[in-house]
């Protein structure tokens, strides 16, 4: 249980210096109120998972450990739904309704999207 506990910490850690500096990068690129840091990395999270799972599947993924590094460890670090709540809370606060909308929309439905794209690119290839 321990190892199992330390891979994936180890994932969740690389995941979340990941996450800082991706989100970091892209808010400090785009200038704007719109949190497309964390957005873009959300989206990306979500492929990744994606991906993962779908490699799971075919069993080009079948070390259990492997399995948990990259799906609990690294992308449960890297996405940042606490942080997408804490911004949309922030949105309504400011009353940017249309910001609101627009960064929970978008970020739910182009997430499962981005999802289902990563686990049907394991079919594919």
């Amino acid at each position: 249980m321990l190892k199992v506990l330390l891979v994936i910490g180890s994932g969740s850690f690389l995941g979340g210096i990941s996450r800082y500096l991706v989100s970091r990068y892209v808010q400090n690129t785009l200038i704007t109120a719109f949190p497309f840091g964390t957005f873009i990395v959300n989206l990306i999270g979500c492929f990744l998972i994606g991906l993962f799972f779908g490699l799971s599947e075919r069993d080009n993924l079948s070390n259990a450990e492997v399995r948990l590094f990259l799906t609990v460890g690294f992308c449960g670090g890297f996405t940042t739904f606490s942080t997408f709540s804490s911004e949309n809370m922030a949105l309504l606060r400011d009353g940017s309704f249309l910001y609101f909308s627009l960064y929970t929309g978008l970020s739910v439905f182009l997430g499962l999207l981005a999802t289902f794209g990563g686990h049907a690119l394991t079919k594919i290839f």
